[in-house]
């Protein structure tokens, strides 16, 4: 009697069929993390880059629509001019920039910038002028927008405050005059010489904006005052 020997795999073969889907079960999975890992990589430097570009809009829309009104300060004392830059907060002792208006992360939150921004939008009509007192400074590392609701406030004024961007290092700002002179003080000191009613509304004709980041670098902007 002659026997049947059924068709079928052995052990071996079966144990290297397994191996096989193994090896390529793995190979995918880690082309499948790469890619995942890329695409969050991409993600967040996408997002970083809005916010930086972001923060650079809001600093070319606030020094773009400077208007010549100055503001009463909050003791009722005086008046301060348009543009009021903010004394050194720069820790940094070493570095010839302690003369510059800057600030770095670890720095007391003092406004580097305050200013009076026009054409503020008002799409709900609401009884209030167009004209803002806007200040940047820096803490904890945080660039901060802070603006008043009335132009001419007091002690009791509520300041709004907007985060615009992280991982800042330092910020600084110079100012360009009249004779298109570039300055880190304003008023420059050849204003504050002849100084006259004029100055009350002095504004200058364009402000450089330098951002050091911790993951892009430095970053300079120059941006001219409308009129």
């Amino acid at each position: 009697m002659r026997t049947r020997f059924r068709n079928g795999f052995t052990l071996i073969e079966l144990l290297v069929a397994l191996f096989i889907t193994a090896l390529l079960f793995a190979m995918g999975y880690g082309s499948l993390t790469q890619a995942l890992n890329s695409r969050k990589e991409v993600e967040e430097q996408g997002a970083r880059l809005s916010a930086v570009q972001q923060t650079v809009r809001v600093l070319e829309q606030d020094i773009e629509l400077m208007q010549p009104r100055p503001a009463r300060d909050a003791l009722g004392n005086g008046y301060q001019q348009p543009l009021v830059a903010g004394q050194n907060a720069n820790t940094d002792t070493s570095s010839d920039a302690s003369s510059d208006a800057s600030s770095d992360s670890s720095s007391t939150s003092l406004p580097l910038l305050t200013l009076t921004r026009g054409s503020w939008a008002n799409p709900a009509g609401l009884p209030r002028s167009e004209l803002e007192r806007v200040m940047y400074l820096v803490r904890d590392g945080k660039l901060i927008r802070q603006n008043l609701p009335v132009m001419d406030t007091t002690a009791a004024s509520t300041v709004v405050e907007r985060e615009l961007l992280d991982q800042v290092v330092s910020v600084s700002f110079r100012y360009m005059d009249e004779s298109m002179t570039w300055s880190t003080q304003w008023p420059t000191p050849s204003m504050q010489i002849t100084a006259g009613p004029a100055a009350l509304r002095a504004r200058p004709v364009a402000v450089e904006v330098t951002i050091t980041l911790k993951d892009l670098g430095v970053l300079t902007r120059i941006i001219e005052v409308a009129g």
